[in-house]
Parts: structure tokens; C-alpha cells; sequence
């Protein structure tokens, strides 16, 4: 079975029971009947507006979500063909060929660019010049897009084990692992090096922080706790990045919870029912929540109170929101960016892309956001 984008199917004892249970959440359905998008309201005078700072193209991400790494003034991404670009303030610094297909979108820490391939290798690149420097085997499918640094290349598989390996030699360093429900979603979920280690979400709604040094687990804290008579039911996975919030972390979970919980040992701060795939992202003031079937939520980060919705974006299949200045930025399936006004939610500015989706995560820049879209169009974009 092929990896989609964003994909709600069910893996594990019954996988194909579970992709047909929920092909009609998954927006890259073969299905003959699909929601309709609600129809977008007209956006009075703001005063705001989405402007382009530079386009280009890297080649389609297709059957892949793969998502684009910042690092300084420099921007990486890659192609499901193989290519890897380096652009800097939308000039091509340089393009090479990894040689195979890659699942496992950029990650880079300015000196070195690593991706993941469906075979389980991952292959590391000189950011200054794209010359290959090693490859190493996980051993398993990478569908997320690695984490690079401190002198560390960590990969998460699908099999949701964590991997890290050396950044100079490609030597394997730790190896994090866990059980896993026998019914899980498959999705392209990577992870977050946030302070105090590298935080990831789970199967069965469970978010960790381990070391970034030596991969030992510093806490475990519950995001969702998996309810319901059937398995499908039960499934409560976490398919998105856990995102810092002052000091906090805070996670979503899918048929489950948004919740934030202390960075230093796992309490837990507060938590609210919602189900999202795509994810959230948040400051020290509020928590922002792209949740199923197209509402967008604002929760205070000191005590989850709501503080709005925004809820004319259903059935578009929304990206992870970004915080970008006075907006908070959403993609959907149809190539459309949305800006929020992060006081109010209300609509502030849109922009298209063309009609290719945004799945991949939108990147922060520093005078907005990088997103690439599935048919490797890469958009630098700033909310104003």
C-alpha cells in the first residue's frame, strides 16, 4: 500500500477494514462522493494581505508528503523523484539527485541536509554544495522528514521507532522504541527538538521527550486515552508535531485532546476535547488548533480557555496552522492559504497557490512562511 498524503488509513491487523472505515476523511479518497468545501465568505477591507517574496519549483511530492527545512536565510526541499535544492532568498544555490526516491522530506541545520527514503535509508548531503556525505540503513519506511542537530541526524520510521546517527559518519548513536496499538493511523508524523530533547507523539495518544544525547525517555505524559467499543473506535494516535509553548509543550491528538503539559517534567497543564490529524501551533499566549473538518481553534496557553473558532473552512482539509505576525496562516486541499487574524480569527487576507494541495506543514521564515505543495511548487510567503 502506497503512502498518502495526510492519510487516515488504518495499519495494523486490519488495515484495509480501516482505510475503507475512514476513506471518506481522507481528502486523496478514490471515492465517488466527497464532502463538499463550504464556500468561502468574502473578505471585507483588513488592511491585510498575503504577498509573494519568491516562487519556485522542486518537483512533485506526490505520494509523499515531504516537507521543506529552514535553516538561516536558506530553505531546503526535495522531490519523491529524488531531487534536493538548496534556495536562498528564492535563488537555486544548488540541485542534486539522491540517486532513488525520497519519502522523508529535508531536515538541515545549515551545514548538513539529510532525507529518508521508502527503503529505510537515510542519506546525508553538505548543505554548502550538496555533495554527498554517507548513507545509513533505519531498517524501515521513513515518512518524516529528519531532524538534524547537535552532532545528531535522528529519524523517526514508520514503525515509530526513533533513530539516531551520527551527523560526521552515519554511525547509528541510539535507538528509541515502543509497543504500539495493533490498529494504528499511517501517517508522515515526524518529530520536534524542542528545549530539554526531542518531543514525539505516538500511537494510543502518547507524547514523550527523550534525550537528543543519548535517546533515554525523560517523561511520558497522555494526550488522549484510547475510548470506544471497536478498534477503529479506540484508535487516538498523535499524527502531528508537538509544538513549545513558553514553557510548555503542547500536542493534539486525533478522536482525542489538545493538551499542554510542563516542558520540565511532563505534568500536565491543562487539556480540551478535540480531534485533529493535521496539527497545531502556538506561542507563549495561545495555542492554535487546525482541527478535523475544517475549524481552526485558539486556546489561552495558560489554561486552554477558548478564546475563538473559526469555522467556515469545512471539509478542506487544512494544514498545520503557522503563526506569521498578526495572522495565523492554513492551507487546504485546494491550494488555498488562509490568514487569520490571531485576536479574533476572523478572515483576514487569502491567498492561492494554484490547485494543488498544501499538506506539507508551513514553515516560519523570517518574514513569514515557506510552503512546498504536492506538485513541488515552493512558495515564500509573507501575511502583511
Amino acid at each position: 500500500m502506497k503512502p498518502l498524503f495526510r492519510s487516515l488509513c488504518l495499519v495494523g491487523l486490519v488495515s484495509m477494514a480501516g482505510c475503507t472505515s475512514l476513506s471518506k476523511m481522507n481528502p486523496w479518497s478514490s471515492e465517488k462522493e466527497k464532502p463538499k468545501p463550504l464556500e468561502l465568505a468574502q473578505i471585507t477591507q483588513s488592511g491585510y494581505g498575503i504577498k509573494t517574496l519568491w516562487h519556485e519549483s522542486v518537483g512533485e511530492s506526490a505520494p509523499y508528503v515531504l516537507t521543506p527545512a529552514v535553516s538561516g536565510g536558506s530553505v531546503y526541499a526535495a522531490s519523491a523523484s529524488g531531487s534536493i535544492s538548496r534556495f536562498d532568498n528564492g535563488k537555486e544555490v544548488w540541485r542534486v539527485s539522491a540517486g532513488q526516491t525520497i519519502s522523508g522530506g529535508a531536515g538541515s541545520d545549515g551545514k548538513v541536509v539529510a532525507v529518508g527514503t521508502p527503503k529505510g535509508e537515510v542519506m546525508a548531503f553538505d548543505a554548502t554544495n550538496g555533495k554527498a556525505l554517507w548513507k545509513a540503513s533505519a531498517g524501515t519506511e521513513i515518512l518524516a522528514a529528519p531532524i538534524v542537530g547537535g552532532d545528531l541526524v535522528v529519524v523517526r520510521g514508520s514503525d515509530s521507532r526513533l533513530q539516531a546517527f551520527d551527523v560526521s559518519t552515519g554511525k547509528r548513536r541510539w535507538v528509541y522504541q515502543r509497543s504500539t496499538p495493533n490498529l494504528t493511523l499511517r501517517s508522515n508524523v515526524g518529530m520536534a527538538l524542542l528545549p530539554g530533547g526531542i518531543a514525539a507523539g505516538f500511537p494510543g495518544g502518547k507524547l514523550v521527550l527523550v534525550s537528543l544525547s543519548n535517546g533515554a525517555q525523560i517523561w511520558e505524559a497522555s494526550v488522549a486515552q484510547p475510548k470506544g467499543a471497536t478498534e477503529i473506535e479506540r484508535v487516538a494516535d498523535i499524527t502531528s508535531l508537538p509544538v513549545a509553548a513558553g514553557d510548555n509543550i503542547c500536542a493534539v491528538a486525533f478522536q482525542g485532546r489538545v493538551a499542554c503539559f510542563a516542558s520540565s517534567n511532563g505534568n500536565q497543564i491543562w487539556s480540551r476535547e478535540i480531534s485533529s490529524t493535521s496539527g497545531l501551533d502556538a506561542d507563549d499566549k495561545a495555542v492554535y488548533v487546525s482541527a478535523d473538518q475544517g475549524a481552526v481553534l485558539a486556546f489561552d496557553a495558560s489554561n486552554g480557555f477558548n478564546l475563538w473558532k473559526q469555522d467556515k473552512l469545512v471539509n478542506r482539509n487544512l494544514s498545520r496552522p503557522a503563526i506569521s505576525g498578526h495572522a495565523v496562516l492554513v492551507g487546504d486541499n485546494l491550494g488555498m492559504l488562509h490568514a487569520l487574524d490571531r485576536q479574533t480569527g476572523a478572515f483576514v487576507a487569502r491567498f492561492s497557490v494554484g490547485s494543488y494541495a498544501i499538506a506539507a506543514d508551513p514553515q516560519r521564515i523570517a518574514r513569514g512562511v515557506v510552503i512546498q505543495t504536492i506538485s513541488g511548487a515552493i512558495f515564500a510567503l509573507s501575511a502583511e
